[in-house]
């Protein structure tokens, strides 16, 4: 899942993007509330952090400017501010979190987990589909009540977007778009490579191909892989 991180705290901003990386996510870093609202109007994100208190526009603005043209990414707000009413703005202004600082990443961490899968329809502390059980904290699937297997970075993230998705046709550019950064070629073939290590891992009947279209994640007895 790609997040954009919007925090002028280059300190702050450093540290959190690190710690993010290392459970799971891909993700952007912007300082500016400008430069913020162009991305997250650009870029699909699965999720935003931000700040309010921004250089050159609020973050409250930012959001508010989102929200105006339907622009419906899930928005956890940062803020040092700590007055009931600014929380009520800010959630009016359409942020779905709200987590003031100072803040543990543990819970964070939590908040962001809890939001994708919220939206995706999976409530609960894991992310399940018939039989294969994804433990994001360890970066683990559990198939069947099996041992756990360890997943590298890579299929970790690709799984889980599989998951979240499933029955859905989702094309090599949307899965790059949302596994990797905004500097990743789109024009690499490590999606495909990806893949394989899935489907040896899940069983190659989970997720087949549509020519020219690009992968479904399915039920076992639902169509035939390729």
């Amino acid at each position: 899942m790609r997040l954009l991180l919007v925090e002028d705290d280059r300190e702050l901003s450093q540290t959190l993007a690190h710690q993010l990386k290392k459970e799971g996510f891909a993700v952007d870093v912007c300082d500016n509330g400008v430069d913020a609202e162009f991305m997250g109007n650009e870029e699909p994100y699965d999720a935003v952090i931000l700040d309010l208190g921004l250089p050159q526009r609020a973050g409250l603005e930012v959001l508010k400017n989102w929200r105006q043209k339907e622009n419906k990414v899930a928005v956890i707000v940062l803020t040092a501010r700590d007055a009931w009413y600014e929380r009520v703005d800010g959630f009016k202004a359409g942020a779905d979190d709200y987590l003031g600082k100072p803040f543990h990443f543990e819970e964070l961490l939590v908040r962001i987990q809890a939001l994708l899968r919220r939206n995706h329809n999976m409530p609960g502390d894991s992310i399940k589909s018939s039989g294969l059980i994804l433990d994001e904290a360890c970066q683990q699937i559990r198939i069947h009540g099996e041992d756990p297997i360890k997943l590298t970075g890579t299929e970790f993230r690709l799984l889980r977007y599989f998951m979240l998705h499933p029955d859905k046709i989702l094309s090599k550019t949307r899965l790059i778009e949302h596994v990797y950064e905004q500097d990743f070629d789109k024009d690499s073939n490590l999606i495909e490579v990806y893949v394989r290590h899935l489907r040896k891992i899940i069983g190659k009947e989970r997720i087949i191909t549509r020519r020219g279209q690009g992968y479904i994640f399915v039920e076992p007895d639902v169509g035939e892989s390729r």
